[in-house]
């Protein structure tokens, strides 16, 4: 896919699943299930969602990274999430003739298991260290804070073999706030999900296509009240989504959605006050 001058690419680490009733909060599930049908476990199938950016300086840009195969041999992790992974962001780079050492940057939305899990891989020690040794990694540094520092609500979701290596690594760098990477792409903090949570945008001769990470994490999520209960801060959520989903039906914006399982890039369209994603032909 091109957005102007830069190439996206939505890559995949397999999929995974998550309680249906947490992913859209207060809707009712007769009305989710017709959009995500559940297991008989309540759980609904999620892509563990990555994107691939080539800058027009060919600078090649990882956003998120998966889980990576550092839970393989973990039984319990497996089962709890319902881990699959027929393919890996591996070897999609592999596909795409691409190694570890080609990425120069990696974003991470947040630094939840299933957005940040593929920064490290166990190195035969066992210890944990970068998956991508040439890569510096972008983080909010609110969401480093949180991460570093977790509480009981949100510390199931941060493991620190994840991203503590990156510090001992002097490969993290921090960031504030909307920081620009190179002319045309940059990272937006939306809060929201979390209140580090940050969103990537490019935008390239008269185009524009944002990667949304977990602020809108599936087409369904689009209406503004679809909601995902894990979200700590909701209102900043509906808030943020009122704000971007206006600017994106106005200006035709390229939505790209983290953890579809389905089509994971769609425009959005307002009628009669409320929005929807319009998947292209």
């Amino acid at each position: 896919m091109k957005v102007g001058r830069f190439e996206v690419q939505l890559l995949s680490d397999g999929r995974f699943r998550l309680d249906g009733g947490a992913m859209f909060g207060v809707v009712p599930k007769n009305l989710w299930q017709r959009k995500e049908p559940a297991d008989e476990h309540n759980r609904i199938s999620l892509a563990l969602g990555c994107l691939l950016i080539t800058t027009p300086s060919g600078r090649r840009i990882l956003v998120d990274t998966g889980l990576s195969s550092k839970y393989d041999a973990n039984p319990k992790f497996l089962g709890v999430y319902q881990v699959e992974r027929p393919v890996t962001l591996r070897a999609e780079l592999k596909e795409l003739g691409l190694s570890p050492s080609d990425i120069g940057l990696v974003i991470n939305t947040h630094l939840h298991f299933d957005h940040a899990g593929g920064d490290t891989e166990f190195a035969d020690s066992g210890r944990p260290v970068p998956a991508f040794p040439k890569a510096k990694y972008l983080v909010q540094k609110q969401e480093w804070a949180d991460a570093t520092s977790p509480h009981e609500r949100n510390q199931a979701s941060y493991m620190e073999e994840n991203y503590a290596p990156l510090e001992d690594a002097k490969v993290l760098e921090l960031v504030e706030g909307e920081y620009e990477v190179e002319p045309g792409l940059k990272v937006v903090r939306s809060g929201g999900h979390t209140l580090g949570h940050q969103c990537v945008r490019i935008e390239s001769e008269g185009e524009t296509a944002v990667y949304l990470g977990d602020l809108i994490p599936t087409r369904a999520h689009v209406p503004l009240p679809w909601i995902m209960a894990y979200d700590l801060y909701p209102v900043d959520t509906l808030q943020v989504k009122r704000e971007w989903l206006e600017k994106a039906s106005a200006e035709n914006w390229t939505l790209l959605f983290q953890h579809d399982i389905g089509r994971r890039h769609a425009k959005v369209r307002k009628t009669d006050g409320r929005f929807a994603a319009v998947v292209d032909p």
